[in-house]
């Protein structure tokens, strides 16, 4: 069983940076594939970013293709979002997501994960 922390939401004014962090217990870690998600009010969940355990490769939504990088430290047990150039259509809910190694697959459905952070908020301000 794998719990996920997430940490470093608030609000932000358009053009800003946020870092969030998504720290992970128990399970094997770094054999995990680890995702990024948000949820806005009205919307469906969906995929910002995934990185596979072989950190060094990425997949990103094209929304924030650019102004987003996912990174993550095993030694840490944390998998981290970094968020700049921030619009207001990037507010929502942010989750963390985990589950068993991919291979070459980038999983972008949120079924595709069997553990889930609690969510934290990001507020973009125009």
């Amino acid at each position: 069983q794998v719990q996920l922390v997430e940490s470093g939401g608030g609000l932000v004014q358009a053009g800003g940076s946020l870092r969030l962090s998504c720290a992970a217990s128990g399970g094997t870690y770094t054999s995990y594939t680890m995702g990024w998600f948000r949820q806005a009010p009205g919307n469906l969940r969906e995929v910002v970013a995934v990185i596979r355990w072989s950190r060094n490769t990425a997949y990103y939504a094209d929304s924030v293709k650019g102004r987003f990088t996912i990174s993550r430290d095993n030694a840490k047990n944390t998998v981290y979002l970094q968020m700049n150039s921030l619009k207001s259509d990037d507010t929502a809910v942010y989750y963390c997501a985990a589950r068993g190694d991919s291979g070459s697959y980038y999983p972008i459905r949120p079924y595709e994960y069997d553990y889930w952070g609690q969510g934290t908020q990001v507020t973009v301000s125009s």
